[in-house]
């Protein structure tokens, strides 16, 4: 399972022009599930994103989490980050799980989330997803489990 992580200000998903979800401020997760995953893998991966400090505290240090700010999470399915452009241009995308074990494992990654306390809304698992993202700072953390 890998993941980038990004703390965002203001953060839009849409789908067809029609909004599907959105947060105020927290992390966009953007989420890519491999064939040899597991839940034990979203659990850790869940765990990582709510604990992870990356949010300022009264210093200015990066020393809080999403859980402590208040913030939510944007989880974002993205099979693509297993893409592999290591021959040719064109990325080959076999080393992502199939749908039908992908999906399941994506949304039981949202509730392992909510069962940390966070506020998780969801873009729609394999559909054509348009994004309006405000990165803060930028933080932009690569995670993998």
């Amino acid at each position: 399972m890998r993941a980038v992580i990004q703390r965002v200000g203001r953060t839009v998903l849409s789908v067809d022009g029609q909004l599907i979800s959105a947060i105020k401020s927290g992390l966009a997760v953007y989420l890519g599930i491999g064939p040899e995953d597991e839940k034990r893998n979203a659990e850790s991966m869940a765990k990582k994103i709510a604990q992870l400090r990356i949010f300022e505290d009264e210093q200015g240090k990066m020393n809080r989490s999403v859980v402590e700010v208040g913030g939510e999470v944007l989880l974002i399915s993205q099979f693509t980050l297993f893409g592999d452009c290591t021959h040719g241009n064109r990325p080959s995308f076999i080393g992502a799980a199939r749908p039908e074990q992908a999906k399941p494992l994506y949304e039981y990654t949202a509730k392992c989330l909510q069962d940390y306390g966070i506020p998780v809304r969801m873009g729609i698992f394999g559909a054509d997803m348009k994004i309006e993202q405000n990165n803060d700072g930028p933080v932009t953390i690569l995670y993998e489990c």
